[in-house]
């Protein structure tokens, strides 16, 4: 089995960082992509951000140049950083990985999910 743990989640006010971790362990054998989605209260869950292991990025419009995504590959860790903070960002925000295990089997796993709230 493979899980990831997600932290760095909390309170900040407009305009503030947070930096958002999330490792994977168990099983692995390699990860292809990862990347952070989010969902807000009575929205549906939404693409965020990915990063591909050769460390190509994409970003939703919505974050563009306030987010930074990265990953550290010996440590199966992706790093979401967030600046200039909006109200609007404020969601669950959840962590994704495609997982090739020791198994041999590709595996799309989740985290459980970190609250972020945007509040003054």
């Amino acid at each position: 089995q493979v899980q990831l743990v997600e932290s760095g989640g909390g309170l900040v006010q407009p305009g503030g960082s947070l930096r958002l971790s999330c490792a994977a362990s168990g099983s692995i054998f390699s990860i292809s992509r990862m990347g952070w989605y989010r969902q807000a209260p009575g929205r549906q869950r939404e693409l965020v951000t990915t990063i591909t292991s050769g460390g190509s990025t994409d970003y939703a419009d919505s974050v563009k140049g306030r987010f930074t995504i990265s990953r550290d590959n010996a440590k199966n860790t992706v790093y979401l950083q967030m600046n200039s903070l909006k109200p609007e960002d404020t969601a669950v925000y959840y962590c994704n990985a495609v997982i090739l295990t020791v198994a041999m089997t590709w595996e799309d796993s989740w985290g459980q999910g970190t609250q972020v709230t945007v509040s003054s």
